[in-house]
C-alpha cells in the first residue's frame, strides 16, 4: 500500500510540475496554428519537461523513497559496537573522498547488498544489508562501504538520473512523431489527435523505452567500474576483489532490493544472453578481472 502511494504521490508531482513549467514556458499544445502539423519546438520541450520533470523529482524523493522502500534502520545512536563500526568507517571513507558524511543505515535482508543514494554528494544514504554484515569480515565490508562512497563522489545517482531524464524525452518525443505520422497516414485524422495516435504513441513509447533503456543501463554497467576502483583506491584493491569474490559465492540467490532499488545495489545478479544488455551491473568475474588488470 505504502508503494502504491509513493507511486501516486511521485507521479502527481510529476504532472503538478511539468504543467506549472510549461505555462511559465507558454507552451499549451504541440500542434501549429492550422492544428494539423506538430511543432516540433513545442513538442520537444513539452516531452523535455515531463522527461526530465520525473527524474528530477525521483531523484529528490530517492532517499525517502529508499528508506520505506527498504525499510532501513538509520542509525543515529549506535546501538552496538558493529553499528559504531559501520559509522567511524563511512565518515572516515567519506573524508577520505572529500564528500559530507552521509546517512547510515542497515536493511533486512539475507542477500548480502548495498546501495548508495541520495540527489547530491553532501547529503546522500549508505546502506548495507544485515546478510552483508553477516557473512563478511571488516575489510570487506569496508570495500563495499568504500565502492558506495565512490559512487557518491562521482555523482553517479545525478547523472543517472539526467541521462534518464534525456532517454524519456527523446522516447516520448519520437514516439508522438511516430503516432502523429500513422494517425495521418493510417487514419486519414486531418486535425488534432485520433485514436490512431493514442494507441501508436503507447505502442512506440514501450518499444522505443525498452530499447533505450540498453543505453541507461550501459551507463550503470559502466559507473560501476569506475565505483569498485574508486573503492580499490579507498580501502584497498584486495580487499574489493575479496568482497566481488564472496558476492560471487551468492550469485544464485535472489535479489532482495526492489526492483526500483536494484541499479543502485552493489550486487544485481546473474544476468546471461540479450538480457545482459538490461543488467545494471557488469558481472561480477569482469569486475574483478578489471581490478586486476589495474594491480599489474
Amino acid at each position: 500500500m505504502l508503494r502504491i502511494g509513493l507511486f501516486l504521490a511521485t507521479n502527481l508531482a510529476v504532472i503538478l510540475l511539468a504543467s506549472i513549467t510549461l505555462n511559465i514556458l507558454g507552451v499549451d499544445s504541440y500542434f501549429d496554428q492550422t492544428g494539423s502539423q506538430l511543432n516540433l519546438t513545442s513538442l520537444l520541450i513539452f516531452c523535455g519537461v515531463f522527461g526530465m520533470s520525473g527524474s528530477i523529482i525521483s531523484l529528490f524523493l530517492s532517499k525517502t523513497i529508499a528508506k520505506w522502500s527498504t525499510r532501513v534502520e538509520i542509525i543515529d545512536q549506535p546501538a552496538n559496537e558493529t553499528e559504531r563500526w559501520l559509522l567511524s568507517t563511512v565518515s572516515e571513507l567519506a573524508q577520505k573522498a572529500d564528500i559530507g558524511m552521509p546517512d547510515v543505515g542497515i536493511f533486512p535482508a539475507q542477500q548480502s547488498n548495498a546501495f548508495a543514494t541520495g540527489w547530491n554528494r553532501n547529503n546522500a544514504l549508505v546502506a548495507v544489508s544485515a546478510g552483508l554484515l553477516q557473512r563478511m569480515n571488516k575489510d570487506e565490508v569496508r570495500a563495499v562501504l568504500a565502492h558506495e562512497i565512490a559512487h557518491v563522489s562521482n555523482g553517479d545517482m545525478v547523472t543517472l538520473a539526467l541521462i534518464q531524464g534525456v532517454i524519456n524525452t527523446f522516447v516520448m518525443f519520437f514516439a508522438r512523431i511516430i503516432g502523429s505520422i500513422v494517425d495521418r497516414a493510417v487514419f486519414k485524422q486531418e486535425r488534432g489527435h485520433g485514436i490512431g495516435f493514442y494507441v501508436v504513441t503507447f505502442v512506440a513509447e514501450i518499444v522505443l523505452g525498452i530499447l533505450a533503456s540498453t543505453i541507461v543501463m550501459w551507463f550503470s554497467r559502466y559507473r560501476e567500474f569506475r565505483a569498485d576502483a574508486g573503492a580499490a583506491n579507498l580501502a584497498g584493491r584486495n580487499a574489493m576483489i575479496n568482497a566481488l569474490r564472496r558476492l560471487q559465492q551468492e550469485q544464485d540467490m535472489p535479489n532482495q532490493l526492489p526492483d526500483s532499488m536494484t541499479a543502485f545495489g552493489i550486487n544485481q545478479g546473474v544476468r546471461e544472453g540479450l538480457m545482459a544488455l538490461f543488467a545494471s551491473h557488469p558481472p561480477l568475474e569482469k569486475r574483478i578481472e578489471a581490478l586486476q588488470a589495474h594491480s599489474r
